[in-house]
């Protein structure tokens, strides 16, 4: 019987490929036996990245700097890669702006109050325009003989930020730190934007599916740690691998009958 988790010939974009989790999906897409081709601003990080992948995994990961919102880039992009390798099988929609949580409401904007309008429109057009763009051009390449596309999501695309997880003592309540209101509206419209593409290219073979992780640990505060430890069933957060197993899934033939889909990887924590 064929492995049907097996990545073997294809070729698999991967947009936010230096961030945290961006680097773990193309190693896991290389460890399954596909190509993955990595996109980010930050060329030499991604580059240095690839140059890894491929001595570790003989495949022929590449690197490109392209800016996800700018519509012409991804569309040169998309163009080199077809003429390079005939086909894109995956898309991963991983990009997006991780606005951290500051230490006080106002040093950081994360409070509505105090959130302007350029950060509200910088967010979106990384995390939702530049899906929609890369979906737009690197799905449509897709469509053209069936693949599958997956969007990063999160579990606060699903429940609200518990903002009491910021809270800081001796801070006034209407300077306290805040998870931005961009991030959940980010998730959240990204699982709309699955839902919608699953249904547009049905017909042409093309599944789309959202994956939602859940928190990750990497050098959160100890008193941050214990507290997020609390309302996660299983007691911890995720290590920063710990997705591979399900983007492999989604990205495989192992999922062929699933697509419109969300995957909740988050220890359990919106169970509760």
């Amino acid at each position: 019987m064929d492995d049907v988790f097996s990545l073997s010939g294809m070729v698999v974009v991967i947009t936010g490929a230096g961030g945290l989790l961006g680097g773990h999906h193309a190693e896991a897409v290389a460890r399954a036996g596909g190509t993955p081709i990595l996109l980010d601003i930050a060329h030499q990080r991604i580059s240095t990245l690839a140059e890894d992948i491929n001595k570790r995994f003989g495949c022929k990961s590449l690197a490109f700097a392209v800016d996800i919102t700018d519509e012409m880039a991804v569309e040169k992009n998309c163009t080199q890669i077809l003429s390079l390798f005939g086909k894109i099988d995956g898309l991963v929609n991983n990009a997006a702006n991780n606005p951290a949580v500051s230490s006080d409401g106002l040093a950081g904007s994360g409070r509505i109050e105090h959130f302007s309008v350029e950060d509200w429109s910088a967010d979106l057009a990384v995390g939702l325009t530049g899906a929609f763009i890369c979906s737009k051009h690197y799905g449509s390449a897709i469509a053209k003989q069936g693949g599958s596309i997956v969007n990063i999501s999160s579990d606060l695309g699903l429940i609200g930020p518990d903002q009491r997880l910021y809270r800081k003592i001796g801070v006034a309540d209407d300077q306290q730190p805040a998870k931005p209101v961009t991030y959940s509206v980010v998730k959240s419209g990204i699982i709309g934007l699955t839902r919608w593409l699953a249904t547009y290219w049905a017909e042409q073979g093309v599944r789309c599916n959202a994956l939602c992780p859940g928190g990750v640990e990497n050098n959160q505060s100890d008193s941050f740690i214990a507290d997020i430890k609390t309302r996660i069933p299983m007691g911890r957060m995720a290590h920063p691998d710990e997705y591979s197993g399900s983007l492999i899934y989604l990205l495989s033939s192992a999922s062929s009958y699933v697509t419109g889909a969300v995957l909740v990887a988050d220890g359990g924590r919106t169970a509760w």
